[in-house]
């Protein structure tokens, strides 16, 4: 599978997701085990209106989701992996009215889970979060046939 494949099935899988759709949410980079997300500035994550940052749950959702879905640039199948854990250490606030990207990787890939670890940052800037992903693996037959070809490409 190519990075162009990665990408095009990470943005159909995110495209899935409500809270992605809500956040704005897109790929700014897929390649063998690694995505990196980006998180648009909007007015309607600020969580300190005073200061303009950047709320602290989005931020978190960012991770989350960049977490979960560098498992597609992982595995050559798509197979969705409910997150069992996520520790997020907040480094900083994120800059006012500039783009938050997460970078993710996996690291370790078991036949029941998978791990990652992610990094949020502005670009050029400095760590705003880091944090450490598991995920169970429930195998691509645990889904419907119809969503698991939407998300690799094969949907008519």
């Amino acid at each position: 599978m190519n990075d162009e494949i990665r990408m095009n099935r990470v943005t159909r899988f995110i495209e899935t997701l409500n809270q992605a759709k809500e956040l704005g949410l897109s790929v700014a980079e897929a390649t063998k085990g690694s995505l990196t997300l980006c998180l648009p500035y909007s007015s309607r994550i600020i969580g300190n209106p005073d200061t303009g940052v950047i709320h602290g749950g989005a931020i978190t959702t960012l991770m989350d989701t960049t977490s979960g879905s560098v498992i597609l640039c992982a595995l050559d199948e798509f197979e969705l992996c409910p997150t069992l854990d996520l520790r997020v250490d907040y480094m900083r606030p994120a800059e006012p009215h500039k783009p938050v990207y997460a970078r993710a990787e996996t690291y370790k890939i078991t036949r029941n889970i998978i791990f990652t670890r992610c990094e949020a940052f502005h670009k050029g800037g400095e760590t705003i979060a880091n944090c450490v992903g598991t995920f169970m693996r429930i195998g691509p037959d645990a889904l419907p046939r119809a969503y698991r070809d939407l998300i690799s490409g094969d949907a008519e």
